[in-house]
């Protein structure tokens, strides 16, 4: 069971560092953190968590 939370964690973290990479310049850094944590919490509700 750990190696699915594992898994799902460096999934989630490679998707949070590409969308801080892409898309996100020039916006205020809060509201830049604010997105990806709404992303990474969508995630995490589809995966089940």
């Amino acid at each position: 069971m750990w190696f699915w939370f594992a898994l799902g964690s460096a999934v989630f973290a490679a998707l949070t560092s590409i969308l801080a990479k892409i898309g996100i310049e020039g916006v205020n850094s809060n509201l830049a953190t604010a997105i990806r944590t709404m992303v990474v919490v969508v995630m995490a509700g589809k995966a089940g968590f």
